[in-house]
């Protein structure tokens, strides 16, 4: 069992950012992303990060990207401050995935896809919120967050997928309470993220069914994104798509939206 209080324990306790990225992010917040290329410069780790997620095949450029400013000026306020809580997710990314079948590649592959076709949505959304584009690297985080916890009780897990063949989430929620997006909701609360972009990301579940106007798109919209990128096979393989209890009727009327929306990988 991980009470809720172990579940709290690690989360207040992952690694702060390092003072340039952090001075970079809130130089992303205030839209000043001259300011923040000019930090984000000075972390030789960083730029590398930037250079290789940002000239993965999802984003498209034909020729290779690696000036940070330019780089930010491509992306723009919102995707750059998404794009650095990406980059802190990179520092918690466990060399070795203890529970989860996932390469650090594969990793880095659906944190780019998420953001990039989440990208695509809120423009078709004409959304320019910059906490809602940011709301999406939750998700990664808290996938992270799970692996960590499943490995401190490795065996009960194994137990109880073998002799009651419960998938992933059911289990987080039996051994901790929670499930993805609650845990999820608790790691934006560490980032300081707003109440709306909080709200918003437990929403996704699709298990709220008293949920309107813009929240409701959105969380539609999340939900659907996450059944669809956790459908491709290698996360299949991984076991992602079994935090995700697909809700039909809660999408049903953004599928033909969606196909049109969605980049085919």
């Amino acid at each position: 069992m991980i009470t809720p209080e172990e579940v709290a324990f690690y989360i207040k306790n992952i690694p702060p950012a390092p003072s340039v990225v952090r001075q970079a992010l809130q130089f992303a917040r205030d839209g000043d992303l001259i300011k923040a290329a000019k930090c984000a410069q000075e972390d030789p780790a960083l730029r590398l990060y930037l250079k290789t997620l940002v000239n993965r095949p999802i984003y498209g450029f034909k020729n290779e990207v690696s000036d940070v400013g330019q780089i930010f000026g491509i992306l723009g306020v919102a995707a750059t401050q998404q794009t650095l809580y990406n980059y802190l997710l990179s520092l918690l990314t466990p060399k070795k995935w203890e529970l989860f079948d996932l390469t650090n590649h594969q990793f880095y592959d659906l944190q780019a896809s998420l953001s990039k076709q989440w990208e695509n949505i809120l423009l078709y959304l004409h959304i320019k919120d910059k906490e809602i584009y940011s709301a999406i690297s939750l998700i990664p985080a808290t996938i992270i967050v799970c692996n960590a916890l499943f490995a401190s009780t490795k065996k009960e897990v194994e137990q109880l997928r073998s002799v009651k063949a419960l998938d992933y989430n059911t289990i987080l929620k039996r051994l901790s309470g929670s499930d993805l997006f609650d845990l999820a909701a608790q790691i934006g609360q560490m980032w300081d993220m707003s109440d709306k972009t909080i709200a918003l990301i437990r929403s996704a579940s699709g298990t709220h069914r008293d949920l309107l106007g813009e929240r409701k798109i959105l969380a539609q919209w999340i939900h659907l994104l996450l059944f669809y990128e956790f459908s491709q096979s290698a996360y299949v393989s991984a076991g992602l798509n079994e935090f995700i209890d697909f809700q039909i009727d809660f999408v049903d009327d953004i599928y033909d939206s969606f196909s049109q929306v969605i980049q085919p990988l």
